[in-house]
Parts: structure tokens; C-alpha cells; sequence
């Protein structure tokens, strides 16, 4: 069976099995059906009018995604205001649909002062939108039923909430250009896509960088990583392979991850050049 293995990738589990959902996280969802059911809305005219998709909805009640604070917000005047989604969110907990080997790396993000990706494969996880990230994960064999893909798609959002984090994470991303040119999905997911990355590259604490095609010097060669700082001011890193990734917390080998993040950053395009091809790109489809 096959699981969300990365930032941004997908491939098989190294090892142990996808944890259930947790209690709390079923119990508010079962809490969410009910009152929608009680309302007469299906999944998809209910999303509609909090501004979510019916698989998103799906996720939340059936227990797989953790309701992001919007979801809470808009979702209670629809379902009646009595106040009883507010006061259960902050009671959740997640348990969330990652490989076994990325765990240790999330977990690590949730307390992060610093998080730096760098990207060649797929556009980076906490980038993703829901019908790009459907597209990733139905492409990657082996084939999985519609279960899995959920789970999958579902743990890859969840992550997003660290946008919202307060303090806030300096994020930093350098994504290959060629990733937002290969159409994954199709036009009209592509397009969601490149209009959610100008989205989120305008936050105060996001900066996004794309590397050119034609970059004959180039320092990510050896593949992706991944660069966090924590609250105690220490750098970790995270490499990962086709079927399993690796952290690294010797303070040698993270140097060297950081040079050549440096170097990538002096390589790609700047956040505003980043920005304008974006927008060219998007404008072309």
C-alpha cells in the first residue's frame, strides 16, 4: 500500500503502517455529517457554501483531515451556529496519513523557527493544492482506490496549517522551473495551481524562488532537501530517495545542505522574478 512519502512526493511505506484516524478527529467529523445531513445540504452543496470541495468535507467528516480554522468559521452559521464546532476544534488531534520514515520530519516542522525546500520532482507538498496534490498521488503506481488517495491528499493539506502558525515559520521555497510547465493534471488544475503559488508567495513569510531551465551550474544535483531551524536555534535536514528518506542532525552534513541551499538561492530566479514568470505562465494556459 502505497503512502504520502514526502514534502511533496508519493511512493511505498519503508516500513510500518498508516496510522488511523484519531478518535477526536472521527468524533467531530461524525459531529459535522450529522448537522449537515440536519440541514438537508449533500457534501457538495455544503462546500460550496464554505468555500471547500466535497472531497475536503469528505476528509473532515469521515476523520481523515484536520478542519483548518476557515473550515471551523464558516462552516458554523451554515450548520445552525450553536458554537459546538468551535468549542470541539481546539480538543483535535491529528494523526496524520504520512510515511513512517517523514513522521519524525513532521513533527519537527510544528515547532520550526526556519523551513527551507528545495524541489525537483513535484512541486513541494505545503504548495500543493488539493486537485494537484489528486493528480500527484493517482499518478504514482502502484494504483490505489480512492481511500487511499484521500488519505494521502488529506495528510499533505493538513500540513498547510503551518502557514497559519503563530509565531510564524520563515519559509523559503526553490522550485524547477520545468515542474510548472509539465501540466500535471491538466490546464484547468495547473492554473488553480499556479494562482494559489502567487497566493502564498505574497505572505510576508514566504518567499519563493524558481530555478531557470537553462541553469548549467547547479547545486541541487544530488536531488531535494529540505532545511529547518528550530526554537533552540538548531539546523536539522531532511533527504529522501525514491522508497525512503533520511533526517540529518549531524551538524557537518547539515552544513553542507546549507551551502548548497545558498547556492541554489543565488542561482534560481529572485522572489519578484519568480513572481512575473508565474504569472506569464499562468497567463499562457
Amino acid at each position: 500500500m502505497a503512502y504520502e512519502s514526502t514534502d511533496g512526493g508519493t511512493g511505498a511505506a519503508a516500513g510500518g503502517a498508516e496510522p488511523g484516524a484519531s478518535d477526536s478527529l472521527r468524533t467531530f467529523g461524525a459531529v459535522v455529517q450529522a448537522l449537515r445531513e440536519h440541514t438537508g445540504l449533500n457534501r457538495e452543496e455544503f462546500g460550496a457554501l464554505i468555500g471547500y470541495s466535497k472531497h475536503t468535507v469528505a476528509s473532515v467528516e469521515q476523520g481523515r483531515r484536520m478542519p483548518d480554522r476557515d473550515f471551523v468559521e464558516r462552516a458554523e452559521p451554515v450548520l445552525g451556529d450553536t458554537g459546538a464546532l468551535r468549542k470541539a476544534a481546539p480538543h483535535l488531534s491529528r494523526q496524520a496519513g504520512l510515511a513512517s520514515w517523514f513522521r519524525q520530519w513532521a513533527r519537527l516542522e510544528t515547532h520550526a523557527v526556519t523551513l527551507w525546500t528545495y524541489e525537483c520532482r513535484v512541486v513541494p507538498g505545503l504548495l500543493q493544492t488539493e486537485r494537484y496534490a489528486r493528480a500527484v498521488t493517482e499518478s504514482v503506481p502502484p494504483v490505489k482506490d480512492e481511500e487511499q488517495v484521500a488519505k494521502q491528499v488529506a495528510a499533505r493539506l493538513d500540513r498547510q496549517q503551518l502557514f497559519q502558525r503563530r509565531p510564524p515559520i520563515a519559509f523559503s521555497f526553490i522550485v524547477e522551473q520545468a515542474l510548472l510547465e509539465r501540466g500535471t493534471g491538466g490546464p484547468e488544475v495547473m492554473r488553480e495551481l499556479l494562482d494559489s503559488l502567487l497566493e502564498r508567495s505574497s505572505q510576508f513569510n514566504v518567499e519563493l524562488q524558481v530555478m531557470p531551465r537553462h541553469q548549467p551550474e547547479h547545486a541541487g544535483f544530488d536531488g531535494p532537501l529540505m532545511l529547518l531551524e528550530s526554537t533552540d536555534n538548531k539546523w536539522s535536514g531532511y533527504a529522501e530517495g525514491q522508497r525512503g528518506g533520511m533526517l540529518v542532525p549531524d551538524p557537518k552534513e547539515v552544513s553542507i545542505m546549507l551551502q548548497r541551499y545558498a547556492k541554489l538561492r543565488s542561482q534560481a530566479f529572485n522572489s519578484e522574478d519568480s513572481r512575473s514568470l508565474l504569472k506569464q505562465l499562468r497567463g499562457a494556459l
